[in-house]
């Protein structure tokens, strides 16, 4: 098999699959423009016999959420032993996990809001306003800001039941900025400013009227306090190939949110904005990436 044959990944049982799929069809495109025989994949929540079936000497994996992207399907492609794109097992089950993310960034000295973790129904324990958000999804799926302790508790017993734990987060009013990570390389800052005033899931992927400022106004001290926590929470937690790491900022400084290990490659996305800033179109992105899961076999 050319070792020029590179399968694609995406869908999967997560809530994110139709996101996925996207991102999938757009990384083929690129790694096609490449000069890579893509053979592109929509796959469920697959066994490791079906996995190795499926053909491509290399595996470009691009699935969102829990099971996609937070470490069961990367256990299964180390188990696979083909070459592939992305965050081993723990680092992509670390980062997928709010709670631990920031635990590990607040002993690395990472400003991060305030949080709790509750696996009850239980009244919200810091005191509003507050982000309630899932511990362990993304883009912003079943995001509630809630004002009033009320609205709190009401959101923890929705998150809760839908999810099976809640991260209960100080809210800070600032500005949204994303620090997008290559091959240990920190790409241009980007600063998310959503017409409503929150990037929520439609904002991200279904409106057109967010606006995405490449390299924006931000004190040097502020960007680069960011991006130094950006590349020391990555090398921290094991994360690889590709992260994009999201803050607010504020009067005060940065604060962490979260890192995500295999950020989107729709139109809306973040990272290949700033990769194209950066003078990466989506096939040297994409060429790069697949790249870097090769070398890395190489030198094991």
């Amino acid at each position: 098999m050319s070792t020029r044959s590179i399968a694609v990944l995406m869908g999967g049982p997560d809530a994110e699959r139709p996101v996925s799929i996207k991102s999938g069809h757009a990384v083929a495109k690129a790694l096609t423009a490449s000069g890579w025989s893509v053979a592109e994949h929509i796959i469920d929540r697959i066994t490791g016999p079906e996995l190795a079936a499926l053909s491509g000497s290399i595996v470009f994996p691009v699935l969102h959420g829990p099971w996609g992207e937070g470490g069961d399907l990367q256990i299964l492609l180390e188990s696979d032993g083909r070459p592939y794109v992305g965050s081993p097992p723990k680092a992509a089950a670390t980062c997928m996990d709010k709670d631990r993310t920031k635990t590990i960034a607040a002993s690395l000295g990472i400003a991060t809001p305030d949080w709790a973790l509750l696996r009850q129904p239980e009244p919200c324990p810091l005191r509003p306003p507050v982000v309630i958000k899932p511990h362990a999804d993304g883009s912003s799926i079943d995001l509630y800001l809630c004002d009033t302790q009320n609205e709190a508790d009401a959101a923890v017993t929705t998150v809760i039941e839908s999810h099976g734990a809640a991260l209960v987060e100080r809210q800070i009013t600032g500005r949204e900025m994303t620090v997008g990570i290559v091959n240990g390389q920190a790409l241009p800052l980007i600063e998310i400013v959503p017409a409503c005033g929150v990037y929520d899931f439609a904002a991200k992927y279904d409106r057109d009227d967010t606006q995405y400022l490449v390299n924006p106004s931000v004190n040097q001290d502020a960007a680069a306090t960011m991006v130094e926590a950006a590349l020391t929470l990555c090398q921290e937690v094991g994360a690889r190939d590709i992260a994009r790491v999201d803050f607010l900022l504020d009067e005060n400084g940065p604060w962490l949110l979260e890192v995500n290990t295999m950020p989107g490659f729709t139109s809306h996305s973040l990272l290949p904005m700033a990769a194209s800033a950066h003078g990466w179109d989506m096939p040297r992105l994409c060429d790069r990436l697949a790249h870097a899961a090769i070398a890395r076999t190489i030198t094991d």
